[in-house]
């Protein structure tokens, strides 16, 4: 790294930082339809009709419920055929994370060329950790696989301010390099405040703030974090990233999940086609 690299690095790394602790970092919004979902579920006198009621009032999220309803991920013996029915059958915990799952793609856009593809690679990247967060969240008694999913997709939510910012700094679009440094940095700081403001449970904030510590050991069962660390380590295994050259002796969460470091890879037995599906619902939205 040269000098003016370093130097360009901590600039930006300080600005993002005192921006963000004077609130004035723009971060994303979660979607108006979401959120109230999300309200509905902590919201003792709403029913699920009620919940039906503000989904059908945006057509194409009523789309695409009603399709990865009737995907092989969650689909039962009788067609689903309408939103009322996907929540009657899936009941409105799972549509709550569902629901903020279709939503989160439209956040992953940019308009320049650079940042649009990157957004797009990061997408992609999420969809394969939720995946794997969801087969590993269905095997593991202490953690919800649709909340797990969702957790897979959110976990590094703290980058799309990170490349949005980006955009106002040419130098950093011509060294992908520094702004990946750049984004690894500020990524868990930015998500934890992000998913904060967006009242999300404790469990999805503790993704989105520690999911780079691959040390860390909170609890003596597995929790969201963990599940998600290890899809990470599945994903990066045999590449030059930082996380493909960890020390698996060092990482609490892969015990936790039962998975010992003497294992070439994370074995999920009949596993794969789970993941493809869920994976390949995702990338359809």
């Amino acid at each position: 790294m040269t000098v003016a690299e370093a130097i360009n690095e901590e600039a930006f790394y300080d600005e993002v930082i005192t921006d963000l602790a004077s609130g004035k970092l723009t971060l994303p919004t979660l979607p108006e339809v979401a959120m109230e979902v999300r309200n509905i579920v902590n919201d003792p006198n709403a029913s699920a009709a009620d919940m039906a009621n503000i989904i059908v009032t945006d057509t194409a999220l009523s789309a695409k419920l009603i399709k990865v309803a009737n995907s092989p991920l969650f689909r039962g013996q009788k067609e689903i055929e309408s939103v009322q029915m996907a929540v009657a059958r899936l009941g409105v915990n799972l549509i709550r994370n569902l629901v903020t799952s279709l939503m989160m793609k439209q956040l992953f856009n940019a308009k320049s060329p650079i940042l649009a593809k990157k957004m797009r690679e990061l997408w992609e990247f999420n969809t394969q950790i939720a995946a794997i967060s969801h087969v590993l969240g269905s095997t593991c008694p202490t953690v919800k696989s649709d909340e797990a999913m969702l957790a897979g997709l959110i976990h590094n939510i703290g980058a799309l301010p990170v490349l949005m910012r980006a955009d106002e700094h040419p130098e950093l679009l011509e060294d992908l390099e520094l702004l990946d440094r750049l984004v690894n940095r500020l990524s868990s700081p930015i998500g934890k405040k992000i998913l904060e403001t967006w009242l999300f449970p404790q469990s999805l904030i503790d993704v989105a703030a520690e999911y780079g510590d691959f040390t860390r050991n909170k609890h003596p069962e597995a929790d969201m974090v963990d599940v998600v660390q290890v899809a990470l380590l599945q994903s990066y295994m045999g590449t030059d990233h930082p996380y493909g050259q960890i020390d698996w002796d060092t990482v609490p969460a892969l015990a936790k999940l039962g998975f010992t470091s003497e294992v070439e890879e994370i074995e999920m037995e009949g596993c794969t086609e789970k993941i493809e599906a869920a994976q390949a619902v995702l990338n359809s939205l």
